[in-house]
């Protein structure tokens, strides 16, 4: 009888296994929002680590956030390693690419409190309306873990949501200054 349930059990978590395995491990996470100002004014608050903490509700998560900011602010190569408590975590940002006034192409490489590799995008847009539209987007492959976790949790939904916070942070800030 024993021996029934525990093949039982076997089965069952073999078949969720398999269904694991199957669920898409890459993804893009995309939010935007339309600020009312040139790019020019937003652009330094993207392509300088030491600002972060203005806007960035990741920064905000862990008020005594140990960071180290090495090389120049707009400048490839520009890092912030970071560590933080439980809930902001631990790593490094890497500037891979900048294009003045127009995108910020960032390494995230995380290591607390799971290790993950991903690429941050941070992208100005003119509207016609005289605004900038500001993209922060998020792409990577999450691996096993990560098809896991989105079984019971939509991580799109947890990440992007911080995007937003984001988004309308900095959108406060530069429009508080005209």
């Amino acid at each position: 009888m024993i021996g029934k349930i525990l093949m039982s059990i076997i089965a069952v978590l073999a078949i969720f296994l398999g269904y694991v395995s199957t669920r898409e491990g890459q993804f893009n996470y995309s939010r935007s929002g339309v600020i009312n100002a040139p790019a020019e004014k937003i652009f330094p608050y993207l392509s300088d680590f030491s600002k972060g903490g203005e806007w960035s509700p990741y920064e905000k998560i862990d008020p005594n956030m140990k960071k180290t900011i090495t090389g120049s602010p707009a400048q490839v190569g520009q890092a912030m390693d970071f560590e933080g408590n439980s809930d902001a975590g631990s790593g490094r940002l890497e500037m891979l690419r900048v294009i003045p006034n127009e995108l910020v192409e960032i390494k995230l490489i995380m290591t607390k409190p799971v290790h993950a590799e991903n690429i941050v995008t941070y992208k100005l847009t003119p509207e016609a309306s005289g605004g900038t539209r500001f993209t922060w987007s998020m792409s990577g492959d999450g691996g096993y873990l990560t098809k896991l976790i989105s079984v019971f949790i939509d991580c799109e939904k947890m990440i992007a949501g911080q995007f937003e916070v984001g988004i309308n942070n900095l959108k406060t800030l530069i429009e508080a200054q005209k």
